[in-house]
Order: C-alpha cells, then structure tokens, then sequence
C-alpha cells in the first residue's frame, strides 16, 4: 500500500469499495472508509494525531488526481480515482438493489432536507434509516451518546457523513467501534445531491484542476485554503518522490 505524505491510501475501485462496505454492513461490522485527497492529506501533514487516526481508517480511497498520480509513479499503475460524491452515487444504487439500511450525518437541515428528497427520487425503494444535521459547534458527552445511541438503534448499516475535512474525518474515525455500521467520510457528497453546490466539469476532474474550479465558485471561502494548501501539497510531494527516487538510485 503507497504511502503518501504519510497517509496510507489503498490502491482500490469503486467495485472494491462496494464489495467491501456491503460485506461490512452483511457482518454488520463497525468500518471507517475515508476518500483522501490534497485538502485532507495537507491536514493530516499539519496534524500528526490525524495523520495517525487516518492510517488505521480501514478502507482509505484516492479522492484526488494528484494523490492517483502520486500513486501510479510509486509503482502502483492500477491505481483509479474513487471519488467520495461518486462512490456515494455508486453505493446508494447499491444500498437499493441489496436493501441495505443507510444513514445521513451531516450538514445543515435544508441541504439534508433537499438531498434526502433527491435521494428518494432516484432511489424510490432506498431504506433511508437515520438523517440527522448536527448543530455547528462541538456535541457535549450526552449529546454524542444520544447520537450514537439513535444511529445504533435505526439499524443504518452504512452511515454517509458529511461534516466538511477534516471534521468528518475525526468524527468517523473517533466513532469506530461505537457504531455498527460502515462510516464512510463523503465530503461534498451531500450538497453536490442536494444541488446546493455544482461539481467541476469532468475535465476539470480528470487533469486535476478540480481545486481551481471549487476556488472560483467560492474564492472568500477557500481561497486562504487553497494559497495555503496547493503551493506546499506541489513541494512537499515532489520532494517524497525525488527522495523516494533517489534512494532507488542508490540501492
């Protein structure tokens, strides 16, 4: 498994990803799957408790072109884009067909509101079994419990949480083991449902400038994220592959 910027991420498809979260939620077996691309890798670099909880996620997707390409030059040509909004897409098909139980965490309670309606129209014999938009500030010891208590007794086998990185990371992996279900970190899986917000056009996708596309359609909100973030993701990753390169030289 590649390793990079300090992250393990997994080398897989979305027919693995499905495969693997409907054995998960079978066994009911309490899963945590991440989709890791530039914005969550230079948070784990930043952090070294996330970057810790990142590597034991059991399932971590390449969310990003970058991270994809990274992988291939590592020695891993297999490697494909799974996309978080895509996967989410590919798995509530699943959930339908396979009458697996679903949850939704996350966002505010119109976007939740829109995206459940959304959900339901596309998937009209889906098992939505628990949705919940959390209040913007930390949850007290009871609230959590309560939460966890609700999500455990609607018998969602795969929760889909959306708190935006890296909140939605700590979450799903702070809560592994508490809950029965797969957790999956979908990112902005839920307002691109919701039609809250547009998607990069799929060129965009493919060349890697999803980035740009996201900072033009909300330049105050991420625009000190992205002259943060995109200038040092670009060095520090071409210094693990020169090295990583040099010592292959010299071995």
């Amino acid at each position: 498994m590649p390793t990079v910027l300090g992250v393990s991420i997994s080398a897989s498809s979305y027919a693995t990803l499905a495969e693997e979260c409907t054995e998960w939620a079978r066994k009911r077996e309490s899963r945590t799957v991440l989709f890791v691309g530039m914005h969550g890798l230079m948070e784990a670099h930043d952090d070294p408790a996330l970057r810790h909880a990142m590597n034991a996620a059991d399932l971590s997707n390449p969310d990003g072109m970058p991270v994809v390409w990274a992988m291939r030059t590592m020695g891993f040509p297999e490697a494909s884009r799974v996309y978080g909004p895509d996967a989410t897409v590919e798995l509530l098909s699943a959930a339908e067909k396979g009458r697996i139980p679903i949850g939704f965490y996350g966002a505010d309670e119109s976007t939740l509101a829109n995206l459940i309606s959304e959900v339901e129209r596309r998937h009209p014999a889906i098992h939505i079994a628990f949705k919940m938009s959390p209040p913007f500030r930390p949850l007290t010891a009871s609230e959590d419990e309560e939460v966890v208590r609700n999500i455990t007794d609607s018998g969602a086998r795969w929760l889909f949480v959306g708190l935006g990185c890296p909140k939605q990371e700590k979450w799903v992996l702070g809560h592994k083991n508490q809950i029965p279900a797969v957790m999956l970190a979908v990112g902005a899986a839920f307002d691109f449902l919701a039609g809250t917000k547009s998607q990069a056009p799929r060129w965009m996708m493919r060349s890697g400038l999803e980035w740009a596309f996201r900072l033009a359609s909300e330049p105050r909100r991420l625009a000190g994220r992205y002259l943060k973030n995109v200038p040092r993701f670009a060095l520090l990753l071409g210094w693990q592959l020169l090295t990583r390169n040099g010592r292959r030289g010299n071995s």
